[in-house]
């Protein structure tokens, strides 16, 4: 077997906590261990070393990149810095997994899959929805012709009001691992619900039912401003965003990201003129089975939050090792990006936006 593989945390927030939570178990360790974590934070990295076991912690980016030790990254920054911090680390010949958002451009996440094949350095982004078992039925389903032709889908997250991230565990205590200030969520670039929440069902979507062609919008902030410790943070960010996607053939799909209001529970609607997918029912078949899990998600993980991003990050590590390349690909996360970034640009211009990217969703065959 290869030698366990080096890994560096970027970040000691909420999502990078959760993940070395993973990281540290004994599974993990056959394949990959933890070799650093940096936050610019004063004492942040080190509190998070000591606590997961991490060889070393650093207060700067760059000293992690130097570490010889480090084979990969994830990148666990707020995600107005992925496209910048995900070029050093190319550069420094580091894989890299990278948190959902990868970027928030098209153009970055272009200059990222250029830069990767150029230097011979894999990439994978989260969320890796196509490789949960559920939604791999759902394509099937789709593929094999027993939802007939699609007629419409809703999909979406209620996730603007910002709440649940000021109240995360990760903020509300008083120590440097616990008073994690979330003010990046309602800033540009990057923040808002549709990057950090609804990222989630437009990868569950376009995994079903493959890559859109337009999408036209209306977008706005609901709730100007925020309290946290004290601290009033103005919204700069839409919170409240309607997407209105079209895939072709007549097929519609409505995908939100709100303030309130949750249709569907982040996991699509699709309507056919034979049959529906309603959340993880087809008709009375439940599509998502109480033995399904994630290859790399053993009974040590239940319990802890974020599994399926371990689950990310653990098929990057195999595409390293045994030349596996993972689902959760550059080019489905650039397509996405594009269906956001075009998705404001509608809004803020009143015209429909062609959609210039593209992506293989999965075949029959691999299903």
């Amino acid at each position: 077997m290869s030698r366990p593989l080096g890994i560096g945390v970027v970040g000691a927030g909420a999502i990078a906590t959760r993940i070395m939570a993973h990281l540290g178990l004994p599974d993990a360790a056959e394949k990959v261990r933890l070799a650093a974590v940096c936050d610019p934070v004063p004492g942040r990295a080190a509190a998070a070393a000591a606590k997961f076991g991490v060889a070393a912690g650093y207060e700067s980016y760059e000293e992690l990149l130097r570490d010889p030790d480090v084979d990969l990254v994830t990148i666990c920054s707020p995600i107005g810095l992925h496209y910048e911090q995900g070029v050093q680390a190319i550069e420094a010949g580091k894989h890299v997994h990278f948190n959902k958002t990868m970027t928030t451009t098209v153009a970055e996440a272009d200059d990222l899959i250029r830069r990767a094949a150029s230097g011979n350095v894999r990439i994978v982004a989260s969320p890796g929805m196509m490789i949960n078992p559920a939604a791999r039925r759902k394509r099937k389903l789709y593929l094999e012709g027993a939802l007939g032709q699609l007629s419409w889908a809703i999909t979406g997250t209620a996730m603007g009001d910002g709440s649940y991230h000021l109240s995360e565990e990760v903020r509300t205590g008083d120590d440097v691992l616990s008073n994690v200030n979330p003010g990046w969520y309602f800033r540009k670039p990057g923040g808002g619900p549709m990057y950090d929440a609804t990222v989630y069902p437009l990868h569950d979507l376009t995994g079903i039912v493959g890559p859109a062609k337009r999408v036209t919008a209306l977008s706005g902030i609901g709730i100007p401003e925020h309290l946290f410790g004290g601290e009033r943070i103005l919204t700069e960010m839409d919170d409240s965003t309607i997407l209105l996607i079209d895939f072709g053939h007549a097929f519609h799909a409505v995908v939100y990201a709100t303030i309130a209001g949750s249709v569907t529970e982040w996991t699509p609607n699709i309507y056919g003129t034979k049959g529906a997918i309603i959340g993880s029912k087809f008709g009375d078949t439940d599509l998502k089975r109480e033995d399904d899990r994630l290859p790399h998600v053993s009974n040590a993980h239940n319990g802890l939050r974020e599994a399926h991003v371990y689950e990310d990050i653990m098929q990057l590590v195999d595409w390293i090792q045994e030349d596996v390349p993972s689902v959760a690909s550059a080019e489905h996360a650039r397509h996405v990006i594009d269906i956001i970034e075009s998705g404001y640009r509608a809004a803020q211009t009143g015209q429909t936006q062609v959609l210039t990217t593209t992506f293989e969703p999965l075949p029959l065959s691999d299903l």
